[in-house]
């Protein structure tokens, strides 16, 4: 399949990577040409728990034009989604597919306003553990599932059909018929760990351990799913405790990407993720102090950072 990943960050890069040595043809669109000329001349190597691969793969920015793609996978960050989408257009043919995963909740809606939603799939990519090591060289500490959905309209054989060719490049992947359940799932363990790493520094198994970090934590990931059960998200999950306290022990050493945009200087998906459930619940008349907390706490660390 001729397959375009949109962003070539720690997350992308595993996309792209592994697609590309299961046989498939693959493409990064990426803003910087500098960058796109290291991984024209070098490739993307992939390393973790898959294993360690180089691959060849092609990168081009949004100044090139090339339009034959059967998928375009948008792998930018949540705060990045509508730019992307912006520049992606021009790709899109008829017959391509568009495949959107980003963290926390949001992202999708603002695909669909610019590229339209009847061919739209969501995805979230859970227990990876992600972090670039160098602009072409990404490492993940495990890789626990990928869930593929129908952002609308899109037919399950097609979303199957989609999974399938991650399966086929050695993803766990499933094809999910419920998007909601699915992003909130992965929600509560992003809000669970995100905001207290990118505060404290710690990786996700430390919080989890944590005597005084630890709590609110939990806290946090309790509030996100009563907010949900709340709005009516049929959720499988049954204790979110348990759920996050599983999530943080299949990767104990994993740094979860706010962490690395908070210490890096960059701006966060706080808003999408531990700043969704004050939203969420605010619709409900419910409160979310626990998470409204977190994201002021972060907002005022990231206000800190410009200004150094």
């Amino acid at each position: 399949m001729n397959i375009l990943v949109v962003g070539c960050g720690a997350m992308g890069a595993i996309f792209a990577g592994l697609l590309a040595k299961s046989g498939n043809k693959i493409s990064v669109l990426i803003r910087n040409k500098d960058t796109a000329d290291l991984i024209n001349e070098n490739g993307i190597r992939v390393e973790g728990a898959s294993g360690d691969t180089q691959q060849k793969v092609t990168a081009f920015t949004k100044d090139d034009s090339s339009s034959d793609f059967d998928l375009v996978i948008l792998a930018v960050k949540a705060t990045q989604i509508e730019t992307a989408a912006m520049d992606v257009k021009t790709f899109i043919s008829n017959r391509s597919l568009i495949l959107t995963i980003q963290n926390g909740l949001g992202s999708a809606d603002i695909v669909a306003s610019i590229l339209g939603e009847a061919r739209l799939m969501v995805g979230i990519a859970g227990g990876f553990g992600a972090e670039l090591k160098g602009p072409c060289h990404t490492f993940h500490n495990n890789m626990q599932i990928v869930r593929i959905g129908a952002y609308s309209t899109l037919g399950f054989t097609d979303v199957n059909h989609i999974a399938s060719l991650w399966r086929d490049a050695g993803f766990k992947a499933e094809a999910a018929k419920n998007i909601e359940v699915m992003l909130w799932e992965k929600l509560i363990c992003n809000v669970a760990y995100s905001a207290p790493c990118a505060l404290t520094g710690m990786t996700t198994g430390q919080v989890m351990n944590d005597p005084d970090i630890g709590p609110i934590s939990r806290a946090a990931a309790q509030e996100a799913w009563d907010v949900a059960k709340a709005s009516g998200i049929e959720l499988t999950v049954v204790d979110p405790i348990a759920h996050v306290q599983a999530f943080a022990a299949g990767m104990p050493a994993s740094r979860p990407s706010l962490l690395q945009d908070v210490e890096l200087g960059r701006q966060s998906e706080i808003e999408f993720i531990n700043g969704a459930i004050p939203k969420a619940a605010k619709k409900i008349g419910m409160e979310a102090p626990a998470n409204k907390l977190l994201t002021s706490i972060v907002r005022a660390k990231e206000r800190r950072n410009e200004k150094i």
